[in-house]
């Protein structure tokens, strides 16, 4: 089969990497380049820690067991990395932090509490919190460096046979048993599937084929989609996982950089604006608190903008049965990237559905108005 996907993110660059194992004709097409949506701007942390719908919790443990598959078997330098994660709660995030341990056991999910100094040899090179009053261990959780992960899934995927092409796709449809995309300028090419996993812009595409995909797309100040990234180059941390404390939550990024994120200040974030100087300033002073070198650190920042299906959950498959778009979207894209790529290119190659999907396909909106789907701005530990 010829197969277009339409978007280079990190879900379509992985189901390019799976639909051409299993010997398809692929071609990757993106408006401007790889990772350059979401996926270039992700804390990019794997975990099903708060993803308390049975199903969509499955979903994400398997797609974290995934990322530890594809690590063996995906040729270039490492992306993936099981660190786990540590959870530091104070006295007023204590409650949240233990019914959400309590919670996580009953589903099977590694969770345990660990003392400051365990804790300490866990995180490595930073300063736990002096008002942290509990710490919660997620041994089986870890993270991606998203680039280096984007770039070896599109390097596998052209080597075995994928075409990558730059080709911003302004319609699409299907008709006499083939589908279709047509061009900024006017080219349409035939296929005999389009996978439109566009990101943020999906549920925009889709509507242009009639189709609707119920999407988060609200991007002004204090949107629950909008947040701020902090990539902090010096001083360099021997950050050894993952953390989340009530101010702050840090990740590795490889080469002793830091991604750095505060929550509670995302809501100040307006995406058409350059970043508030008094906001980069807190997250500055809070990153300078975890550390003991002095002087102030130096810190890039960047605006995330989520993709985000307007229930918070996956939504994988066709629009109706028999159709030849499969769209893809889901948040938590970094966890999820590796199993949904994988599961969609075997239900497209194979014609069968895969019982992990069920629960996410485009059907489930029937009926429902948008007003009637909401999600809460992420603002307490262990949120994102």
């Amino acid at each position: 089969m010829k197969i277009i996907i339409v978007g280079a993110g990190v879900l379509g660059a992985s189901v390019a990497r799976s639909l051409a194992l299993a010997g398809e004709d692929v071609l990757l097409l993106d408006r401007s380049g790889q990772g350059r949506g979401t996926s270039a701007t992700t804390f990019a942390w794997t975990n099903a820690n708060r993803k308390h719908d049975p199903a969509y919790q499955r979903l994400n443990v398997a797609g974290m067991a995934e990322h530890a598959v594809l690590a063996d078997r995906l040729p270039g330098p490492r992306s993936y990395f099981r660190s786990g994660s540590l959870h530091c709660a104070d006295p007023r995030t204590e409650p949240w932090l233990t019914g959400n341990v309590e919670l996580l056991r009953s589903l099977d999910y590694p969770a345990r509490w660990v003392e400051r100094a365990e804790a300490e040899e866990i995180a490595g090179d930073v300063v736990l919190p002096e008002a942290t009053t509990a710490i919660a261990h997620f041994p089986s959780e870890g993270y991606v460096l998203p680039e280096l992960l984007m770039r070896s899934l599109l390097d596998d995927a052209e080597r075995h046979g994928a075409e990558v092409s730059l080709g911003e796709v302004v319609d699409f449809g299907e008709s006499q048993g083939k589908a279709s995309v047509t061009l900024s300028g006017g080219e349409i090419i035939e296929a005999d599937r389009v996978v439109l996993a566009a990101g943020r812009w999906t549920d925009a595409l889709a509507a242009k084929a009639g189709i609707d995909i119920p999407m988060m797309t609200d991007v002004r100040r204090g949107s629950p989609i909008v947040g701020l990234l902090g990539y902090v180059t010096s001083p360099r941390l021997d950050l050894k996982c993952v953390l989340h404390t009530p101010s702050l939550n840090l990740r590795p990024a490889g080469n002793g950089h830091t991604v750095v994120q505060a929550l509670d200040l995302n809501a100040r974030v307006d995406p058409s604006a350059p970043v508030d100087p008094e906001t980069a300033a807190v997250i500055a002073e809070r990153f300078s608190a975890m550390t003991d070198a002095p002087g102030r650190p130096e810190i890039g920042f960047r605006v995330a903008i989520r993709s985000m299906p307007a229930d918070g959950h996956t939504i994988a498959g066709p629009p109706s049965p028999g159709s030849r778009i499969y769209c893809l979207v889901t948040h938590s894209g970094i966890t999820l990237a590796p199993i949904l790529g994988r599961l969609a290119a075997e239900e497209i190659v194979s014609g069968e559905t895969r019982d992990l999907l069920d629960s996410f396909r485009p059907g489930r909106f029937a009926g429902l108005s948008r007003s009637d789907l909401t999600i809460e701005r992420p603002v307490r530990l262990g949120e994102q």
